[in-house]
């Protein structure tokens, strides 16, 4: 199993000095910075540090995957953000979850003996609307349907269709927004009964950088998907 840690990067210049040196190099095989053209030095420093960066063309979270998806060497994508708010230190531990068998393992901000510390009382309460949706809806099991912070095969991408625009575009046009692909992920996953599991990981405030919520659009073109997939086959 060949892991690529995928971090998407906007202005994180802070975070990344204080989260990136501690990911000790034999975690993964590759550390794939994607960035979306930040203007604070954080391209520079990342390459400074020996990363692989791919420079972002067209904005928003799925954009940004699916332009480093080319430059991505593992067969096993880890996704990971740089701001303080996924722990370094659960990588091993996630990665070991996923050699037990799963087809997907998420480090829950909700699972027992986890708690976000980043949350306000919109998106803590979006975060567990979404995911009581898409486990009521679409029979998921999951803590956290939402956060970026999880492993999966590289090949999921493709077989679930998370890389064809026709997944997202009637919403992302009628919202006017850009979103990214991990609930989408997890009402895929759940649908198709793959074995997925949570392991419990703290939400640690952020380090630095602006958070980049959209949270009315991005929340109106979430529900949209978790109630189309209910008529949808993958």
């Amino acid at each position: 199993m060949n892991v690529t840690l995928v971090v998407p990067t906007l202005n994180e210049i802070v975070g990344m000095k204080t989260i990136m040196p501690k990911i000790k190099p034999e975690w993964c095989d590759q550390i794939l910075i994607v960035d979306g053209q930040s203007t604070d030095g954080t391209v520079e420093y990342a390459r400074e540090q020996g990363y692989d960066v791919v420079i972002q063309q067209k904005p928003g979270m799925r954009h940004a995957y699916m332009e480093a998806l080319p430059h991505v060497k593992g067969d096993v994508i880890l996704t990971f953000s740089p701001d303080g708010n996924s722990i370094p230190e659960l990588i091993p531990d996630c990665i070991a979850k996923l050699k037990e068998g799963y087809d997907m393992v998420i480090v829950s901000r909700y699972a027992k003996g986890a708690k976000s510390y980043d949350d306000d009382a919109i998106t803590g309460f979006g975060n567990w609307l979404f995911t009581t949706m898409i486990n009521l809806l679409h029979g998921g099991h999951y803590t956290d349907a939402m956060v970026i912070y999880r492993a999966y095969p590289k090949r999921l991408i493709f077989e679930l269709d998370l890389d064809k625009d026709s997944s997202y575009e009637f919403e992302e046009k009628l919202f006017g927004t850009n979103i990214s692909w991990e609930p989408l992920l997890s009402i895929r996953c759940a649908k198709r009964k793959l074995k997925c599991a949570d392991i419990p990981g703290d939400e640690p405030a952020r380090e630095g950088g602006v958070r980049k919520l959209q949270v009315l659009r991005w929340g109106a073109a979430f529900m949209w998907e978790v109630f189309r997939e209910i008529f949808v086959w993958h």
